[in-house]
């Protein structure tokens, strides 16, 4: 199963782009890149919704488990209050989309 490292690097290297080219792009250093990619160090939702941008990739993908591909220029945004509030729970990419998907379903069912 590929982790949220391998598909960011699966992605950039698609692109042709250096980790030192993403880095710039999304605003993270270098060296916390090469540690997301190569040693699995957890990289937090904003963070990661930086990458995505910064790919033009959809943050769904990063996260996914499934083998789903990346879907160039569909971005999944969040508010900014989710974001807040998924740091401050201390919540994990995939239960922030589970909260979003729950959130989605009932606002669909009051329509």
């Amino acid at each position: 199963m590929l982790t949220v490292g391998d598909r960011i690097r699966e992605v950039r290297e698609a692109r042709g782009w250096t980790q030192e080219k993403l880095a710039v792009a999304a605003k993270i250093s270098k060296s916390f890149l090469s540690e997301v990619e190569g040693k699995g160090k957890n990289i937090s939702l904003d963070l990661l919704l930086r990458v995505a941008n910064a790919l033009d990739a959809s943050v769904e993908y990063f996260g996914n488990r499934g083998e789903k591909k990346p879907n160039r220029g569909s971005r999944l945004l969040f508010l900014p209050e989710l974001s807040q509030a998924a740091e401050q729970l201390h919540l994990s990419f995939q239960q922030t989309i589970d909260l979003l998907d729950a959130y989605n379903s009932v606002s669909r069912q009051k329509k």
